[in-house]
This record gives structure tokens, C-alpha cells and sequence, in this order.
């Protein structure tokens, strides 16, 4: 997060904060090209930096992906692990569905 001088949060801090907590984030798997999965994680708004939530679970996850048209995608089943991760990330848990 960044912040002011003074420590506190910036208006654009806070409102992300806001929107994290009021959208319908969706985790599914999907079946490419030679039987290789991967993990769609969609349902972000325009208020969330989704390149910065993409890079944060491929280093949490240590696989390759990359996040275009909203959406999330990451090399591999990773359906069981990316909810903690979001959860960690600050995206409430009910918002969150697999």
C-alpha cells in the first residue's frame, strides 16, 4: 500500500481496499491444448491493479501466467490454493467462490 508522508493511506489505497471487498471473484480450472490446465481467476473490477494481483499469486503459486481482459490466468490446477492467497492479499473470503 502506498501512503503519504504522514504514514496514512492515500485516497486511491483506500478505495481499492472498498472495491476488494465488493466484487464476485470466481476461481475455475480449464483444459488447454494437450491436456495442460489452468486457473482462471476472474470477477475483478476496474478498481483493483489486476497486473499486480497476477504477479503476487504467480510468485506465491511459482508458476508462470499472465492477466489480460480482467482475468487471471495461471499455469497449472492451482483451484485450492489461490483463495488463501487472494484472503491474504486483502479480498474478503465470502467474495471469493470455487
Amino acid at each position: 500500500m502506498d501512503s503519504d508522508e504522514f504514514g496514512l493511506p492515500t485516497e486511491t489505497d483506500v478505495f481499492e481496499e472498498i472495491a476488494k471487498s465488493e466484487q464476485q471473484i470466481k476461481v475455475t480450472t480449464q483444459t488447454r491444448r494437450y491436456g495442460k490446465k489452468i486457473t482462471l481467476v476472474e470477477g475483478f473490477d476496474k478498481h483493483v491493479d489486476i497486473k499486480a494481483t497476477a504477479k503476487r499469486l504467480k510468485e506465491e503459486l511459482a508458476c508462470g501466467g499472465t492477466a489480460k481482459n480482467g482475468v487471471v490466468e495461471l499455469q497449472g490446477d492451482h483451484r485450492k490454493k489461490v483463495k488463501p492467497i487472494l484472503v491474504k492479499l486483502g479480498f474478503a473470503e465470502e467474495v471469493i467462490s470455487d
